[in-house]
């Protein structure tokens, strides 16, 4: 994608991290001090936590790319919500697909992440139908 060129290469912050977990479908880690991060149990988790940190300059710009067209789409789908009492007002018609739509879009982005970042969805990002229990 072009435009990452001018995008951070420092390190990502916890914000960037919380916000990576969360769009990829992975669960809070809690506190590392803890001792109990949920991430040390499940191998995706661990494998996240170390692309994370371990990321080349190139690659932290395009991840800050994939944050930057995430987010707008994320404050769209709460904002669609506001049309949801109105079907049709005078021409204007509502697209009654419009939240459906823009969490598709959504999730299409938070699935090229994890593609991006080598890491399978996380359990907030999978279909529940498509489960396999072992």
């Amino acid at each position: 994608m072009s435009g990452s060129a001018s995008l951070s290469t420092d390190p990502l912050t916890d914000a960037e991290k919380t916000d990576i977990r969360r769009f990829m479908g992975y669960p809070a880690i809690g506190s590392q001090i803890s001792g109990r991060s949920s991430w040390r149990f499940f191998t995706e988790y661990g494998q996240n936590e170390w692309r994370m940190d371990n990321l080349a300059p190139p690659e932290l710009q395009q991840v800050r790319l994939y944050l930057q067209q995430i987010y707008p789409l994320e404050t769209a789908i709460l904002s669609a919500t506001d049309n949801l009492d109105t079907d049709q007002a005078a021409v204007w018609h509502h697209n009654r697909q419009e939240v459906q739509d823009r969490m598709g879009l959504f999730n299409r982005w938070r699935l090229q992440l994890c593609q991006f970042m080598g890491t399978p969805p996380g359990p907030g990002l999978q279909v529940p139908n498509n489960r396999i229990i072992i």
